[in-house]
């Protein structure tokens, strides 16, 4: 038997759904592009060769995305936090 708990229910916003998807988009991106450049480069592709095409592009989403990925859920748990803290202390 499940109670009702004494604090209020915080709404999901707008902004904490775009947070959220877009952190866990970017982060399966950097994921998907770092094991491609796992799979070129066990497949036998030199280093020149990931130099040119696409191959810059692909290198640079895990390098950039991950860490964006991160601070993007830092934020997200940080609002939050304070969202919720604002509705305890409400009457």
């Amino acid at each position: 038997m499940s109670t009702k708990s004494p604090e209020p229910e915080v709404p999901v916003r707008r902004i904490d759904r775009i947070l959220a998807f877009s952190a866990l988009g970017l982060a399966a991106a950097s994921i998907i592009c770092f094991f491609a450049i796992i799979i070129g480069t066990a497949v036998g592709m030199q280093q020149k060769d990931f130099g040119a095409g696409v191959w810059p592009f692909v290198a640079a989403i895990p390098y950039w995305g991950l860490p964006l990925a991160f601070v993007m859920i830092i934020v997200l748990l940080t609002m939050s936090f304070i969202r919720k803290g604002r509705a305890a202390s409400r009457p």
